[in-house]
């Protein structure tokens, strides 16, 4: 039997030894050079390290770096820093499917990775592009490392921050997840610090029970409540038919974080839908037994088929001050990447659950 090459962009350096160990004769002493190699640069080069070409061989029998394929970049000028550009990279997968990442900028040479978890995603919030698609199937820890991979070494953008707020719910993908959590935060590659990975979720207490056993307390967590009032909750995002909003709440409460930890709380503004002074008191009542917490107010961005328009400047401020009356600690999230879907709720390619079902059809007949 062959055993497939791993992809050792989804390995701890400690896993890359181990297999190394496990499945090479000899060689597996670069296992950490070769591993930098593929972190940092996006290079396999086994004979650059003192190895011979039996052993190289095997090495590339063995191991691989397969990273996505970039389909498209589309890119829009940030107003806030001249000369930088939010950028949507549209990824494509070995098995045809895409999925989609965006760099955000921060700063001079600054930038905040977008990643996505999976292709798709079977939570169906209403006014995200991605719930529109479906669920695909999850993302791997090599395709979702792949990402901060490609966009470093490949695009050449200064990553200085990662959040899964891409396509997908992180927490229905937890294995793969928390797989590139470590793979991300390993000393020997990425080196990520936690307090530089945020993971969102639209509510999962199952998930949240996952990623708490990883006993990261200094991992930044995000949650989109986008609703305090059930009924209203429940008709924007069904997760909450499942989860409620005191099941959600008791969840955040017990959840273990270090002293001092902020949660941010993503509010996506839909004028008629949530944005009434009885929805601004909800919200201060559900973060209230929270501890700390940071409400981030984003105006709707209106995807292929919107909910409803997008905010007037006039209606934000009006429910940020009734937040800020309430004694909501909060922030007003800047719009980027609107123009080039790659703004909050609108990245996915809705036509391609469509093409994968008449694929599949067509195989079936011509079977």
């Amino acid at each position: 039997m062959v055993t497939a090459a791993s992809n050792i962009v989804g390995l701890t350096s400690d896993q890359l030894a181990t297999e190394a160990r496990r499945r090479l004769e000899r060689g597996a002493e670069a296992a950490d050079a070769i591993y930098a190699d593929a972190l940092l640069e996006a290079r396999y080069a086994p004979e650059d390290h003192g190895l011979g070409d039996l052993s190289s061989s095997a090495w590339r029998r063995a191991f691989e770096v397969r990273l996505p394929a970039i389909k498209t970049r589309v890119e829009e000028e940030h107003p806030a820093y001249p000369g930088s550009r939010t950028t949507k990279l549209v990824l494509a997968t070995h098995d045809g499917l895409e999925m989609e990442s965006v760099l955000i900028p921060m700063g001079p040479d600054k930038h905040t990775l977008c990643v996505s978890s999976q292709i798709g995603c079977k939570r169906a919030c209403r006014f995200c592009e991605t719930g529109r698609m479906g669920f695909l199937r999850d993302l791997s820890a090599a395709e979702i490392v792949g990402q901060v991979v490609l966009a470093r070494s490949v695009i050449g953008a200064s990553v200085t921050n990662i959040v899964f707020m891409g396509m997908g719910e992180a927490l229905d993908n937890a294995d793969a997840v928390l797989q590139a959590l470590k793979v991300l935060n390993d000393k020997k590659g990425l080196s990520y610090s936690q307090q530089k990975i945020t993971v969102c979720t639209v509510g999962n207490p199952e998930g949240l029970a996952r990623l708490a056993e990883l006993g990261w307390r200094r991992l930044n967590l995000s949650v989109s409540l986008n609703s305090a009032i059930d009924e209203r909750r429940s008709a924007l995002m069904p997760i909450n038919r499942t989860f409620p909003l005191p099941v959600l709440q008791e969840a955040l409460v017990t959840h273990p974080r270090r002293k001092g930890f902020v949660y941010a709380v993503n509010y996506c503004l839909m004028p008629g839908l949530n944005d009434g002074p009885d929805d601004a008191q909800a919200v201060a009542a559900f973060v209230a037994p929270l501890g700390r917490a940071l409400v981030n107010v984003i105006p709707y961005n209106p995807g292929s088929q919107p909910l409803t328009r997008a905010p007037t400047e006039e209606e934000i401020d009006r429910f940020l001050a009734w937040l800020v009356e309430a004694g909501v600690a909060v922030r007003r999230r800047t719009t980027k990447g609107r123009s080039v879907m790659a703004a909050c709720g609108q990245l996915g390619n809705v036509d391609l659950r469509r093409a994968r079902r008449d694929a599949r059809r067509e195989a079936v007949d011509d079977a």
